[in-house]
């Protein structure tokens, strides 16, 4: 005798679960005739009655019952395997490459990737820390953090929120400053600034120190805004910093409001191909709900306290 197909096994199960040709029909999408056809050509090559026929319905023989049984362990099987399939696939693992900057990172980012880790232990975080846009089509990168007005056309994020600038200076400097009366900005014009290098002039922050304060008042250029606010608590000069940094600096006080001219983006990005990775979108959703939370800091308003980050 040939081997009895995978079907059959499943027929008779049908059949013994629902104790009828019309019901076991139902089940597997099939006609009662096509049933009736399957069952008894199965029972001829096997050579033995599966089922006993009375009027309440088909009863199982004894070798019936343990052909039924084994359907159903095979059946039990099959779900199994499929319930763990539908788990790994909630399931994400593997690494994930995030670029960002040491900005966000330090001032940011940091209790954010705490917080992935918690729920998706079995991601391994891959962390790049540059200024410079990496390219998520070449996997340099699988998600990129970003501040930016003008995100590439090439990805594909989200925006969490602005992320807003203000001038600062030293509290030691400024004491009505830090009761909230803001010096006259005709006055600020005259002092030391401190600002970002020609390279980064296309933020608007630069062009506004470069275009209103004289070139001899701008006592030091720099390349990164973490060097910038060391600068401005170092009391080489005034200037414009994130208030995500600076709310968080005790020195610093804010000498204006936040400027919203001065304000960019904060995103999350990824290139559309990943975007539907199980690892991709559990970090967009989980990081976007845990920056949200931020978004005062990040604004900065109202004024952020210090442990705001880590709320």
């Amino acid at each position: 005798m040939n081997r009895i197909p995978w079907d059959d096994f499943r027929l008779v199960k049908a059949i013994a679960d629902t104790k009828s040709l019309n019901g076991a029909a139902d089940i597997l999408g099939i006609n009662h005739s096509t049933v009736f056809r399957r069952l008894s050509d199965l029972e001829k090559r096997i050579g033995t009655m599966l089922f006993e026929r009375h009027r309440s319905g088909y009863a199982l023989t004894p070798a019936g019952d343990e052909m039924a049984q084994l359907a159903a362990r095979m059946d039990d099987d099959v779900e199994s395997f499929t319930r763990k399939l539908v788990g790994q696939s909630l399931i994400p693992t593997g690494e994930l490459r995030v670029t960002t900057n040491d900005t966000l990172l330090v001032y940011l980012l940091m209790p954010v990737f705490a917080a992935f880790r918690r729920t998706y232990p079995t991601i391994n975080l891959d962390i790049v820390l540059t200024n410079q846009p990496l390219n998520l089509s070449k996997r340099d990168a699988d998600i990129a953090i970003r501040a930016t007005d003008a995100p590439p056309e090439t990805l594909v994020g989200r925006r969490i929120c602005g992320l807003n600038w203000a001038i600062y200076g030293l509290r030691s400097e400024f004491p009505e400053a830090v009761e909230g009366h803001y010096p006259d900005l005709d006055g600020l014009a005259s002092r030391l600034w401190v600002s970002l290098g020609d390279q980064l002039g296309h933020i608007r922050a630069v062009r506004y120190v470069h275009e209103r304060v004289p070139e001899a008042q701008i006592a030091i250029k720099i390349n990164t805004v973490l060097g910038l606010t060391e600068a401005v608590e170092e009391g080489i000069g005034i200037g414009p910093l994130p208030c995500l940094i600076a709310d968080q600096r005790s020195k610093l006080v804010r000498l204006t409001e936040p400027n919203p001219d001065f304000a960019t983006g904060l995103w999350l990005l990824t290139h559309p191909d990943l975007k539907a990775s199980p690892r991709v979108r559990a970090f967009l959703d989980l990081a976007a709900s845990e920056l949200s939370k931020r978004k005062a800091l990040i604004e900065g308003t109202p004024f952020a306290p210090r442990s705001a980050i880590t709320a």
